[in-house]
């Protein structure tokens, strides 16, 4: 049988071009984790849980990523800011793929 922890997925591009699957991806990975709680508003969190799902996102988005976002420091401030860049995408590769 496979080890779960071993599968791993594409990290996120710094051109944003693989976020809406990165996102499922991270979601999911987290869920399995029981840590899916550290990227939601108003959360209750132990500073493990938060290092963890901080450690998880980090090795999951591109080095030049990791960098710009270097001092955050909080897992669910890290994925806003990360929302906050590349959701606009969404309304570009969304329709694209529904006309494909």
């Amino acid at each position: 049988m496979t080890n779960i922890e071993n599968q791993k997925f594409i990290a996120l591009d710094i051109s944003g071009k693989n976020y809406q699957s990165w996102v499922l991806d991270v979601k999911l990975h987290l869920s399995a984790k029981k840590l899916r709680h550290t990227i939601d508003e108003d959360n209750a969190t132990s500073n493990e849980e938060r290092a963890t799902a901080l450690i998880f996102l980090r090795h999951h988005i591109d080095d030049d990523l990791k960098y710009e976002y270097l001092t955050v420091e909080n897992p669910l401030e890290l994925w806003k800011n990360l929302n906050d860049r590349f959701e606009h995408l969404k309304a570009v590769v969304l329709p694209k793929a529904l006309n494909d």
